[in-house]
């Protein structure tokens, strides 16, 4: 006698969880890279704003978010090294500006605390003659995330 029960170790009943699993760690992912993205960078903040001047000390290029070409300059003020973030390469290579060790500069900023201290983020940047403009005045990033430029 039957009662009309299925045989439950068919290929497609064992395939089913197996493609929900991945769905749903396909959905997720992406959602925790983002996050982990966000807290990494840092947000403007106009109350911080200050201005500072000094020599380039040092020139850097780091990973920040998903970006792996922002400029770092470490800035000799004085006694003090100041940690100085400008803006993806890209967008300095765009507008055709440069910078080396021992160029003298003027910075307007904010600060904001990161993992290893204090770090001004440029909104413009003074060199020489030239003002370079990094952020627009509510402290927007003036090239595009996407792209860099």
């Amino acid at each position: 006698m039957t009662l009309g029960l299925k045989h439950v170790n068919s290929p497609s009943a064992t395939r089913l969880p197996l493609q929900i699993a991945m769905f749903l760690l396909l959905c997720i992912t992406p959602a925790l890279a983002q996050k982990a993205d966000e807290t990494v960078l840092p947000k403007y903040d106009r109350q911080t704003e200050m201005k500072t001047k000094g020599t380039i000390d040092e020139i850097k290029v780091l990973s920040m978010g998903t970006r792996k070409d922002f400029t770092e300059l470490i800035l000799k003020s004085g006694d003090d090294k100041i940690q100085i973030y400008l803006s993806p390469k890209p967008y300095q290579d765009e507008i055709g500006i440069s910078f080396i060790k021992g160029d003298e500069i003027a910075v307007t900023g904010c600060k904001v605390k990161q993992e290893a201290g204090d770090v001004i983020l440029a909104r413009e940047v003074t060199k020489g003659s030239d003002t370079l403009m990094f952020r627009d005045g509510k402290g927007n990033p003036v090239w595009d995330p996407r792209t860099g430029k």
